[in-house]
């Protein structure tokens, strides 16, 4: 199947769901990779603190694909913000990996009690200007971190990589993005950890449209303009999950997952405003 690509703010593309990577690690973390893009995915999302970039290098020189076929993405860890520590920090990433460039790099977290998060957008500026990074963005950034960037730097990230699901689908944050040409990505897409994949109101809809749950939630991340990225080991999975371009929810089915929306449907506390991640 073909896969639609979204356009960055700054030109370059990736694909409308990329793949996630997190625990998968070793040698079976390596064939879930390749299984993933051997199926069709063409965006995969790591990061340092994943400790499975060497994983991913592997899986990409395993896969028969060109490099310039497959966006890889890693993250800078919140103990590495300091400027000199944040370059060298992505230098470790490129040798973990065995590539010669990152298609995007992000600052994991902004980790605003260290408050060291400009400076390590500053390392990643360069970073993109020394070839090491193509694309450069942010995870579970709130609007005043993403504000202060533009405010210090003049540059925005392309990406904010944040918490989304039916059961937190940050319209705050998601209006934001939108307003200043910001791609949000979804990670926990299907709410690790919670009941969403038996919630009955996605079990209706799934019921009426014949496709599974997952499908449902990844569509209904789709129709909101984000890009999903959701793991699966299984090939089974994999496939099921990247196939949501073939069907529609309708108005009703999105305003009745909106419903579903809670003040505390974060999975596990993870508050950008304190929660800190080095």
């Amino acid at each position: 199947m073909t896969m639609p690509q979204i356009t960055l703010n700054d030109g370059t593309k990736i694909p409308a769901i990329v793949f996630g990577t997190y625990k998968l690690n070793g040698a079976s973390g390596v064939e879930a990779m390749k299984g993933a893009i051997d199926v069709g995915y063409t965006g995969l999302d790591s990061a340092f603190n994943y400790e499975n970039e060497g994983a991913l290098g592997k899986a990409l020189r395993e896969s028969g694909h060109k490099r310039e076929s497959i966006r890889i993405a890693s993250k800078l860890p919140g103990r590495h913000h300091a400027y000199d520590e944040a370059l060298a920090t992505i230098e470790e990433s490129l040798y973990r990996t065995g590539v010669d460039y990152y298609d995007v790099y992000c600052i994991h977290w902004p980790n605003p009690k260290v408050g060291k998060y400009v400076e390590a957008w500053k390392a990643l500026i360069e970073a993109k200007k020394r070839g090491y990074v193509q694309s450069i963005a942010v995870c579970n950034f709130l609007p005043e971190h993403l504000q202060r960037l533009l405010d210090e730097t003049g540059v925005l990230p392309c990406i904010n990589q944040i918490e989304l699901h039916p059961y937190f689908p940050q319209d705050e944050a998601r209006a934001w993005h939108k307003q200043h040409n910001i791609v949000t990505q979804s990670w926990s897409p299907l709410g690790r950890g919670n009941d969403i994949l038996t919630n009955p109101v996605l079990e209706g809809i799934a019921k009426r449209v014949e496709r599974s749950v997952s499908q449902v939630i990844l569509r209904w991340h789709h129709q909101l303009g984000c890009v999903p990225l959701p793991k699966a080991s299984s090939r089974k999975h994999q496939i099921e999950n990247m196939s949501i371009f073939d069907f529609a929810l309708t108005d009703e089915d999105m305003k009745a997952i909106a419903t579903l929306a809670r003040p505390d449907g974060r999975t596990a506390n993870q508050d950008p405003a304190v929660y800190e991640e080095f």
